[in-house]
């Protein structure tokens, strides 16, 4: 048996359907043995533009589907997958990565395209495993799949030389190890559950607390706990706040939901009641920079009780003095919770509680504040009017991948979402531009029925226009939406706000693009759209129409409307500044 129908067989086994990636020399004997493999079987090769592309769409697959996503890469594009990998790695997103390589006797003799794969990819990855016979590939994935879904998830980097794709192996030898251990095909595949004592600790602090909050991150995403944050919050009365990445975990429309927090999409009312808490319980995230705003929120020494779930050991107390820890899956935890609450303590009707009533009372308020910016109809058209547009028009059934700016910070902040689970991805582990075009591909391959909306920027666009080829000819309901603002907006942000307007306008600017004709070059139907009267109808008929659509939307950069940035917003108090908050 062939090597590389040895590969595609044993992926085939653990329900692999889609793999993303483009060809080089290295690689060129898995793609024959593949298309002589197809005539029986059936794994789809997307094909990309580009690596890192190839890399952002597994990322946004493996986070819609919960299996992992699967990526190749010939030798020379190795290096070009580093940015989706690092994203994977520090947001704990499980992907396989292939990357063919040099035959393994010409490693030390200058080969073109020869490097050391195995240290580029060692420090952001779980581990990276060297194939080195064809009769080896059946036990190197199914620890891959293991590793990939075990504990924390995470990327597993497998490189494949040129030589040992080659190999064929005979049947006899083969057959028997032709099986896929099948609870390590999809994540998480085990639940573990924090000991009990600690539970009832957990639960007699939050009980006893006055102003406690819950903060969810992409751990309850990835666990698929929104059902049981839900019902927790409910039974223990508690506004549920969450982070940008775990946005979703309980529907924004729902009376205990206060949105995001932190300095990606948290507003004053958010973080207003982050910043009171007596006690605040953290599940499922790192209790980042961005999540905490710099670790203000709480700050640092406050006199704020700390209780912090996590499936890794890493994460409670890395930031924070915290009072409980609790290790295990964010689902089994939850329910656990569940259950001693249910017999143990005295429920509470959250809708009679005075604090539950102060809280609805603000949102309110609030939502007055925000309601009044919506009905902007200032040119180039402000972020909260277009949100306004976007929330009426797009259907149910939608999946938004984001790039970093105001195509991330305004949606999470200002778009609610009507349920709970995943319909929105961004990538702010690492928070690299260039995310959202590609992610949006991996996302229509994830759910194809779905209406699939990219928000992006003119600095990101740069980045991966070249995946609009993908897109047009992949076809299906996917919509482009660039926030042009001609510039590299958020960095004007931070110049503006940290070092003044001098500054705002050096290595920042773009010269004038037809982004439409782009667009339209690359066979997509495509708009622009300067005045917000426009909007709704462009809006319907691209979420209406299966083929892509690209819109090229003309907001103000960041330094001209300050975002809800807290810091940025402190500073914009004292200087006059246009903000958002």
């Amino acid at each position: 048996m062939h090597a590389a129908k040895i590969l595609l067989q044993m992926l085939s086994t653990h329900d692999v359907q889609h793999i993303f990636g483009l060809p080089g020399e290295t690689t060129l004997d898995w793609y024959v043995g593949w298309q002589d493999w197809e005539t029986t079987h059936s794994i789809e090769h997307v094909l990309t533009r580009d690596e890192r592309s190839a890399a952002y769409m597994a990322d946004a697959y493996a986070r819609l589907t919960f299996k992992p996503g699967v990526v190749e890469a010939p030798s020379v594009g190795a290096p070009h997958l580093i940015p989706g990998v690092i994203e994977a790695y520090k947001a704990s997103v499980p992907l396989l990565i292939f990357t063919s390589d040099v035959p393994l006797h010409t490693e030390l003799r200058n080969m073109l395209t020869a490097f050391d794969q195995t240290a580029l990819f060692k420090s952001i990855t779980k581990a990276t495993i060297t194939v080195t016979k064809a009769s080896e590939i059946p036990h190197v994935i199914r620890r891959a799949f293991r590793l990939a879904t075990g504990g924390k998830p995470g990327p597993i980097h497998i490189r494949v030389p040129m030589d040992v794709l080659s190999e064929d192996v005979a049947d006899p030898e083969i057959h028997s190890e032709l099986y896929a251990q099948k609870e390590f095909t999809r994540y998480p595949s085990a639940r573990p559950t924090p000991e009990m004592e600690k539970i009832r600790d957990a639960l007699t602090l939050l009980n006893s607390a006055e102003r406690p909050v819950l903060i969810c991150g992409q751990g309850i995403l990835f666990s698929q706990a929104w059902e049981e944050v839900r019902e927790f919050a409910e039974l223990m009365s508690i506004p549920i706040g969450t982070t940008i990445s775990g946005k979703g975990s309980i529907a924004e429309i729902h009376p205990l939901s206060i949105g995001v927090i932190g300095s990606r999409g948290g507003t004053r009312f958010s973080n207003k009641i982050v910043r009171e808490a007596d006690v605040i319980f953290y599940i499922g995230t790192n209790t980042d920079s961005a999540n905490t705003s710099k670790w203000t929120l709480p700050a640092k020494g406050s006199e704020t009780k700390i209780i912090h779930c996590d499936i890794s050991e890493t994460e409670p107390g890395n930031n924070y003095q915290t009072d409980v820890i609790l290790i295990g899956d964010a689902k089994s935890t939850l329910k656990t919770m569940i259950d001693v609450i249910s017999t143990k303590i005295a429920q509470k009707k959250y809708h009679d509680l005075p604090r539950v009533k102060q809280i609805i009372r603000d949102a309110k308020e609030y939502n007055e504040y925000v309601w009044e910016l919506k009905q902007s109809e200032e040119k180039p058209i402000h972020p909260l009017r277009f949100i306004h547009e976007f929330s009426k028009t797009i259907p149910d059934n939608y999946v938004i991948t984001t790039d970093p700016g105001v195509s991330a910070i305004y949606p999470s902040a200002f778009h609610k979402l009507k349920r709970a689970g995943r319909s929105m991805i961004f990538n702010y582990a690492m928070g690299s531009l260039g995310y959202a075009i590609p992610a949006s591909v991996g996302a229509h391959f994830a759910r194809p029925d779905s209406c699939i909306v990219a928000l992006t920027g003119d600095g990101s666009f740069g980045f991966t226009a070249g995946e609009l080829e993908t897109i047009s000819r992949i076809g299906g309901n996917i919509n482009i939406i660039l926030f042009n603002n001609g510039c590299f907006g958020w960095i004007k942000g931070e110049l503006q706000t940290s070092y003044g307007s001098n500054y705002v306008d050096f290595a920042t600017n773009f010269q004038k693009v037809d982004y439409q004709k782009i667009a339209e070059g690359f066979g997509l139907t495509a708009h622009t759209i300067q005045d917000p009267k426009n909007l709704s109808q462009v809006l319907q008929q691209a979420f209406r129409r299966n083929t892509p659509t690209f819109i090229d939307l003309h907001v103000r950069p960041e330094n001209e409307l300050i975002p809800p940035v807290p810091a940025w917003v402190k500073i914009a108090k004292k200087t006059d500044l246009k903000y958002i908050y």
